[in-house]
């Protein structure tokens, strides 16, 4: 095997791929990178046994073949190498030969034949959106994906077509976030449980452009094809939270609050609250509405903290307490200048929704305050 490629392409594809090389396995073959030759293209894969990632980038091929060499070493190098082309050639001793000006290295390399084959998928269900649009959709739901592997299904996030509307869920147990787009082809209703991991790889690979994303859903396989990357991950088996019947549809009180203002609020708040000398002690923050007016505040060992905003407030007077890392995960991704923060009762969970449209809601449940 011999070619030769510009160190940017070369480059570009190494990192979407190396996302989906194996941390921690026994099998060293799922640690490398697959390299392939096909005419004049040349084709990098990895797969972990869960995510599957290929790319392909057009090069100068002057001897056909296919090896697999270490990705993290082989990317590494590749990374500091000059800006210019690259040659890479397989040897008579299966040596990965690296050379670029005056640099020249020498890689061992593994057996292709023994490196698994991506899971070949009969795609059933398939949209395609633009990559803005979802890695949009991901970056402001992800955060609310549960690490809890008790609960394998929550560390997924549900992806979902119902009425030509894409709803992308992510839940934890203590919050909830959706995100909803409507789709311009008629597309028929699915949904499938996608990997948190999977999508926060997808979502670094996406460009911010308005080129589309195709995804592929089949009975527990989904695929992610986007210009020369294509993704393939396991869908997560069990029952998603029936997130429509938890997500209240009244509310008891009501405040319309510019988003930053509150933002910059709970960030002051977060000082206090997340200084306790008992680290693993988690003090909430009381939120107070009154006619007009919202108190936030916090007290523990190391001081307290009182901010007040001035707003309109519906609905009846409350005190509750909430995690304040919740409020401002979901502010943190909110773009609208205003918001509404609904408010049931001081166990009820509280629902951030926009002023404009339906197109996002987040939710996020209370803590007890103790009683002074």
């Amino acid at each position: 095997m011999k070619f030769v490629c510009y160190k940017d392409k070369l480059l570009k594809a190494i990192n979407s791929v190396v996302r989906g090389v194996a941390s921690k396995t026994t099998m060293p073959i799922l640690e490398g990178i697959l390299i392939q030759t096909n005419n004049n293209e040349i084709k990098l894969t990895t797969y972990d046994l869960e995510i599957g990632i290929e790319y392909v980038i057009d090069c100068d091929v002057k001897e056909q073949g296919n090896t697999v060499v270490n990705a993290i070493m082989f990317s590494e190098i590749i990374r500091k190498l000059p800006d210019t082309e690259i040659e890479i050639t397989v040897n008579e001793n299966n040596l990965l030969e690296i050379e670029c000006e005056g640099s020249h290295y020498k890689l061992a390399t593994m057996n292709s034949e023994e490196f698994p084959e991506l899971p070949k998928i009969e795609v059933q269900n398939s949209i395609e959106i633009e990559q803005n649009t979802l890695k949009t959709m991901i970056r402001k739901t992800i955060f609310a994906v549960s690490t809890e592997e008790s609960r394998p299904i929550f560390t997924g996030c549900l992806m979902e077509v119902e009425n030509n509307k894409l709803n992308l869920v992510a839940v934890d147990g203590f919050r909830l976030a959706l995100r909803s787009i409507y789709l311009n082809k008629k597309t028929e209703d699915f949904s499938a449980v996608i990997p948190g991991k999977t999508l926060n790889e997808v979502n670094k690979i996406l460009l911010d452009s308005f080129e589309t994303v195709k995804i592929g859903i089949s009975k527990n396989q989904a695929l992610f094809e986007m210009d020369n990357c294509k993704v393939v991950t396991r869908i997560l088996d069990g029952e998603f939270l029936n997130y429509k019947n938890v997500i209240p549809n009244n509310w008891e009180t009501r405040i319309k609050v510019n988003k930053a203002n509150l933002q910059d609020c709970f960030e002051r708040i977060s000082l206090i609250s997340s200084s306790s000398i008992e680290k693993e002690k988690k003090y909430p923050v009381k939120v107070q509405v009154d006619i007009g007016k919202v108190t936030i505040s916090c007290t523990n060992q190391t001081g307290d903290a009182k901010e007040e905003l001035f707003l309109t407030t519906e609905g009846k007077n409350l005190e509750v307490g909430f995690n304040p890392k919740y409020f401002l995960d979901s502010l943190k991704v909110i773009e609208d200048e205003e918001v509404y923060v609904e408010f049931g009762s001081n166990i009820s969970p509280c629902l951030v929704k926009s002023i404009e449209n339906n197109d996002y809601v987040y939710m996020i449940l209370p803590i007890r305050i103790k009683e002074d």
